[in-house]
């Protein structure tokens, strides 16, 4: 076994188990708030389902990714190959709907009574769940379009439309399947982190206008401490920095694996890392992010 797929392996085995730790800590986090106050929040239950895409990643990635680099190659069914290929796809998506679905609710929430918001403050809550089992359901239908093409095509004799994927075969799309994909997936991610964007500037502007309101508070202090507003605008533009970054970068690598018949070991390796390291990353800066932000809605 080569000394470099050991390696691999290690910092795959390692992500998947800081990422299955982490969501399960956020998971915990928000399940003793929920014994402790006696109700359920609104953004404990988009938590709990960002908890599930998360883990639909990291284990559609980084267990098949650790494994193939252990040195057991193809040892996946077709049916298990697509089904693996199936849970990235639809826990990546999910993920990012989500985590812009809770930066909106969080700007809506924390927006005065008088803004614009006010009409949506109380009517967001009622909604937050029909838009989030809308979501699961959406991509996943939208999602077992692509497999169950994948699998009519599997006889075809044409080996140039298979590609190895080191742990299972994959079968190249044609150009009208790649830029229906483009069209279902690529484009709502845009829009999604472009909403975000959007969102997360609006909830740090309102903290710095908080901030100077209350400035006269905190110098009576005189708290050695960062003000909540400080430390919550530095976990947001520090959750959306790591978002952008990560997803930016996962979708560039994705569009190379995609354009290269036969991608490169690096290349492939590396898009496996980047793309679980929002999901293993983020609920370490969620746990703390939403209490501060509780804090200041209260």
């Amino acid at each position: 076994m080569d000394s470099r797929d050991v390696a691999m392996g290690l910092m795959f085995l390692s992500q998947s188990a800081v990422g299955i730790l982490g969501n399960f800590s956020l998971f915990y986090y928000h399940l003793v708030l929920f014994c402790n106050e006696g109700t359920l929040r609104i953004t404990d239950l988009i938590l709990r389902h960002l908890v599930i895409a998360n883990s639909l990643v990291i284990l559609g990635r980084g267990i098949p990714q650790t494994i193939a680099a252990f040195g057991l190659r193809y040892f996946f069914s077709d049916f298990v190959c697509q089904l693996i290929l199936y849970m990235q796809r639809v826990g990546r998506s999910v993920s990012i709907f989500i985590t812009c679905l809770l930066s909106i609710f969080q700007n809506i929430t924390i927006s005065p009574v008088n803004s614009c918001w006010k009409y949506l403050k109380v009517r967001a809550p009622k909604y937050i769940g029909f838009f989030i089992s809308l979501c699961w359901i959406l991509y996943m239908v939208v999602n077992s379009i692509f497999p169950l093409y994948v699998l009519g095509k599997w006889n075809r004799k044409n080996l140039t439309e298979k590609r190895y994927l080191r742990y299972c075969l994959f079968i190249v799309p044609d150009k009208i399947t790649n830029s229906s994909y483009a069209t279902f997936f690529v484009f709502p991610e845009v829009v999604f982190s472009l909403l975000m964007i959007w969102s997360s500037g609006s909830m740090v502007l309102l903290l710095y206008r908080h901030k100077q309101r209350v400035q006269h508070i905190h110098s009576i202090k005189d708290s050695p401490r960062p003000s909540p507003e400080s430390r919550a605008t530095q976990r947001i533009l520090v959750l959306v920095g790591s978002f952008l970054s990560f997803h930016t970068l996962s979708s560039i690598l994705n569009v190379c694996v995609t354009l290269h018949f036969n991608p490169s070991w690096w290349l492939v390796n590396t898009n496996a890392l980047i793309s679980m390291c929002f999901p293993t990353v983020s609920p370490f800066f969620l746990m703390n992010h939403n209490s501060i932000l509780s804090r200041l809605c209260s």
